[in-house]
């Protein structure tokens, strides 16, 4: 819970510094890639978590994998402070917390659609706008095929779900036949 406050925080503040800049998707881009090159990296995860290791030493691979990759001053800047302030370790916490409040901005939100069977690019589509006249928002889709629903669709949009899968309906089916008896 004190990680979450701690991550808002951070992701607030700089969320703000983006929102000033106009450049709120790129540096999600930059920060997220950041969080992805250290949870793909074991070794490099461990290394940043660790208090054994001197800040220092901390603070100097992180300035070396930001000569090699090519983020922006102001994240770069970010980072750093959040390796001085021991809070790099958070970062996947803070690139969530940021991309909720971008999303917020530009009006977005994710949705994850599972089938049992390849949607169609028009299925998609048709999905897609349906969505977005629902929820008045810009809609990011994932598609992922499930093929343990056997048939129907699973959908995700925030908190809310609309399951209409074969495998839920034969399972409220045999819900229904066992309270019957």
């Amino acid at each position: 819970m004190i990680g979450s406050t701690i991550a808002k925080r951070y992701a607030r503040a700089f969320f703000e510094i983006a929102l000033e800049e106009k450049q709120l998707e790129q540096y999600y881009k930059e920060l997220s890639g950041f969080a992805a090159i250290i949870s793909d990296n074991k070794d490099l995860k461990e290394f940043l978590a660790n208090p054994i290791f001197d800040q220092s030493e901390k603070k100097s691979v992180v300035e070396s994998i930001l000569q090699k990759t090519a983020v922006s001053g102001i994240t770069a800047n970010f980072l750093k402070l959040l390796t001085d302030k021991q809070r790099i370790v958070i970062l996947s916490d803070i690139v969530e917390c940021y991309r909720e409040l971008m999303d917020e901005a530009l009006k977005t939100v994710r949705a994850s659609v599972k089938t049992a069977f390849p949607l169609t690019p028009e299925l998609v589509r048709k999905l897609q706008n349906g969505l977005e006249s629902q929820t008045s928002k810009k809609v990011e889709m994932t598609v992922i095929e499930e093929p343990s629903l056997l048939g129907g669709i699973v959908v995700r949009v925030g908190d809310t779900v609309y399951d209409n899968s074969i495998r839920t309906q034969l399972n409220n089916i045999r819900n229904l036949l066992g309270e019957e008896m």
